[in-house]
């Protein structure tokens, strides 16, 4: 993955209108709280879940991503979901979440870093 996929992970048109619709201090909240509690989700992923419950944590992460414009995110976690739904859970890339999940959460903050310094 080159330079070019870190800015089309996120949808910055999605952020732009829901930071404009609940204002740069809402938004910033929203997205503190989604952080949050994502990295403790994240964690869990990373340490290993049992395949039963895979499907309502990329569940959650992919409507949080969906919501903060995470899109690359969103997908995998979408994917991953029909996969243990159809009981493949333990099939599901959890590495591979839990990387896009660090450089979505990156390319996110430094976006927004670089937003608000302007």
């Amino acid at each position: 993955m080159g330079n070019g996929g870190l800015g089309a992970m996120i949808d910055w048109k999605r952020v732009a209108d829901l930071r404009d619709e609940i204002g740069a201090d809402g938004f910033a909240e929203v997205a503190h709280m989604f952080l949050e509690e994502a990295d403790q989700v994240v964690h869990g992923l990373a340490q290993g879940l049992a395949a039963d419950a895979v499907e309502g944590q990329l569940h959650f992460l992919k409507g949080s991503a969906l919501n903060l414009g995470l899109s690359d995110l969103a997908a995998i976690c979408q994917d991953g979901e029909r996969r243990a739904a159809a009981g493949q859970g333990a099939g599901v890339d959890l590495g591979r979440v839990v990387a896009v999940y660090r450089q979505s959460r990156a390319a996110l903050m430094d976006g927004l870093a670089r937003t608000h310094a302007a």
